[in-house]
């Protein structure tokens, strides 16, 4: 521990060095050109107010950051979050976030993620689908993150956390960038994105093509080598690597003409099971996922004296369809008997999500500035597919029928099923003293098939001085039911119709102090206290499976705290540090699997006119396993990762070159208690390189 410290502050010192050495006057501008505007922030409110005075814990990582902190992808964006964490299961090696300690279910993290406002969570596991593979980072403009309750504007999973993309439109991309990028693990791709005008249309264009074969850390027992002890055999393919290469495809269009705006999106999947959907290594299975995108709206903030009006329309299909899991290797064997070709299945999901919704603001009245607002969602879960080569006992216990054929009819894993919400909201900032701003909120959604939850929101916010704001913040949350909670089929884990949301309850304090004009220093203490937790409950009967059921209970508190010091105009130095306790309250233990303490840093060094050298440093200390996981304590682990950038002007290269985990550190990210089927954890990529040319006219 005392040499990661001080092995951090030898860095740290190094660089302040260099920076005042080189020292120049510091310019808002020059900070702007930089880093982007980063004091502002929309997702708090619903309208772009200052970052500082938002009623919200906030995190706005702008495009220019992306740039100078080396990211590529979203996951990687995410971990520099205060306070969150990005782990991964074992199928497709998902990335799960875990903010604040907030962990009750790997298949989802309770967190909202939307595209320019917009959700895209999939319906089915309420996360943003299992198939994720990734999110390219070139054509996001900004990215804002509440840590925190989002409930009474959002709805539905803004639980833990809310995380809003924003695409680029056209002045975001003036003219035309080609870039491709190649590196470890045999990673390709490329892309080229354009704005302009087209006539009267402001037109952003973007297309990205890439593929990856992925890490091959080794699994050195897997849930086959379970079976293989318990029966003899020696079907497992641990010790063996994982699978998680992947093919992808993304693509967006951006049509905007006086008060309208047209976007439409693509993306796709075509994935490795990482650790295997069960947790037994797959090096066949694969499956193709589709994420379809397309949202149609109207604003206009003046639309009359002292009123503002708006209106959005949307519509996602999104489809995941597999190609052969081979959930268990040839030769496994069960109490059933032995599946000679393996034990195969084939599911397949497609579902739409239509939403409509309108707000209104009014500022008339003195002081106050009001947004009303209503909206209608339709979520339709409207195909399933179930092929496989075997059947499941009243036990859950897989039975060997002899050669995949479509169960669909017969036990599919799923029924289809469709659910609609209609919402409405309110929301109030009352400037109500000097100095002072009141922010009250409340949205009531009404399910058609677990009824309705009302969730109100209060925020008050002092400008004590010239550098210093002061908030105080409560707000209420659900996460909604997921379709496979709700209706699943398998005996394995049945599904309950009668499932209320998880819900939980926030009290927030913050501080934004500016103590110099060159240095933001930000500190947050939460306390959270969740119920009706939704979790897999054994049935009465033994043997018989288990069934999702609102049994859980979960507090936690902590404080995460931030500092940017702008040292010169050649060197910016970012770091933040999270702490956290979260208690499984029918247990009376620790939640697990999320790092107690969370230390982040990076520097930004400017040298030799348009060059950028960004060092960072993560350290993820103090993962406790959960109830009933007697397996060692998880080790802590640092990781160094290192980016040289080139910036040039129109007509030039441009180049950049990444090490990520420089020093080769072990990862290692936790299984689910009680360990047995993967008991060692799941690695994660080694050391790495990328590099990447840009060029723009």
């Amino acid at each position: 521990m005392q040499r990661i410290y001080f092995t951090i502050l030898r860095a740290f010192f190094f660089l302040t060095w260099i920076g005042i050495a080189v020292a120049q006057p510091l310019e808002e501008e020059d900070l702007a050109r930089a880093y982007g505007d980063k004091a502002t922030v929309s997702i708090a409110t619903g309208s772009r107010g200052d970052l500082r005075r938002a009623p919200a814990v906030a995190t706005v990582i702008t495009a220019e950051e992306i740039k100078a902190m080396g990211a590529t992808d979203l996951d990687e964006v995410v971990e520099t979050v205060p306070g969150v964490h990005v782990s991964h299961i074992p199928a497709f090696y998902t990335p799960t976030y875990g903010f604040r300690g907030i962990y009750s279910n790997p298949a989802n993290s309770q967190v909202l993620l939307l595209q320019n406002g917009i959700s895209v969570n999939s319906i089915y596991r309420s996360d943003k689908g299992q198939s994720w593979g990734g999110l390219p980072l070139e054509n996001i403009a900004r990215i804002e993150i509440i840590r925190g309750p989002g409930s009474a504007l959002y709805g539905a999973d803004a639980f833990a956390g809310v995380i809003n993309i924003i695409t680029k439109t056209a002045a975001d991309t003036p003219g035309t960038e080609f870039g491709v990028r190649g590196g470890s693990f045999n990673t390709r791709n490329a892309w080229v994105q354009h704005g302009g005008k087209l006539g009267e249309v402001n037109v952003a264009a973007y297309l990205r093509v890439g593929s990856t074969n992925g890490s091959k850390e080794i699994i050195s027992a897997d849930a086959a080598t379970r079976l293989d002890k318990l029966f003899g055999t020696h079907a497992s393919l641990a010790p063996g690597a994982v699978s998680t290469g992947h093919d992808d495809v993304d693509a967006s269009l951006d049509l905007g003409y006086g008060k309208w705006r047209l976007r439409a999106g693509y993306k796709l999947r075509n994935m490795e099971l990482g650790a295997g959907m069960t947790s037994a290594l797959d090096p066949v299975g694969k499956e193709k996922s589709e994420r379809i995108t397309t949202d149609v709206s109207w604003n206009d903030p003046q639309f009359a004296r002292n009123w503002g009006l708006g209106f959005i329309g949307s519509y996602l299909q999104y489809s995941e369809d597999a190609t052969n899991y081979n959930m268990y290797p040839p030769g496994a064997r069960f109490p059933t008997g032995i599946f000679p070709n393996g034990m195969i299945g084939s599911p397949g999901r497609w579902e739409r999500q239509a939403r409509v919704s309108g707000y209104a603001t009014y500022s008339g009245f003195a002081n106050h500035s009001l947004r009303l607002g209503l909206g209608h969602e339709d979520l339709d879960l409207y195909k399933v597919r179930t092929r496989k080569n075997f059947l499941l006992n009243t036990a859950g216990i897989p039975v060997p029928t002899g050669a995949v054929i479509d169960y669909s009819s017969i036990q599919p894993h799923l029924l289809p099923h469709r659910r609609t919400n209609d919402y409405y909201y309110a929301q109030d900032e009352w400037n109500f003293a000097r100095d002072w701003m009141l922010t009250a909120g409340l949205r009531r959604d009404s399910f058609s098939d677990f009824g309705a939850t009302t969730n109100p929101r209060l925020a008050l916010v002092w400008d004590a001085s010239l550098d210093l704001t002061a908030k105080l913040l409560y707000g209420q949350a659900f996460r909604a039911p997921s379709v496979l909670e709700q209706y699943g089929v398998n005996p394995v884990a049945n599904g309950n119709p009668n499932l209320k949301p998880e819900r939980i309850r926030t009290q927030e304090a913050a501080l934004s102090w500016q103590p110099l004009k060159e240095t933001q220093v930000n500190l947050s203490l939460f306390h959270y206290t969740m119920k009706d937790t939704i979790r897999a409950v054994p049935n009465a009967v033994a043997g018989t499976g288990s069934t999702y059921a609102n049994s859980g209970k979960q507090n936690g508190h902590g404080a995460e705290l931030e500092l940017v010091w702008d040292v010169s105009r050649t060197l910016r130095l970012t770091g933040n540090i999270a702490w956290q306790r979260s208690k499984d309250e029918a247990t009376d233990t620790d939640v697990g699997y999320v790092p107690h303490q969370h230390v982040y840093a990076r520097a930004d060094l400017h040298f030799a006119g348009n060059w950028l050298l960004s060092p960072q440093i993560n350290w993820v200390a103090d993962r406790k396993r959960a109830f009933g996981d007697a397996r060692p304590e998880l080790s802590d682990y640092t990781s160094v990762d290192m980016t040289l950038r080139t910036e040039r002007d129109k007509g030039r290269w441009g180049f950049a070159v990444s090490i990520r985990n420089l020093f080769n550190a072990v990862i290692l990210e936790p299984t689910l208690a009680p360990g047995t089927a993967i008991p060692n954890d799941l690695p994660q990529p080694g050391r790495s390189f990328y590099l990447q040319a840009t060029r723009s006219y």
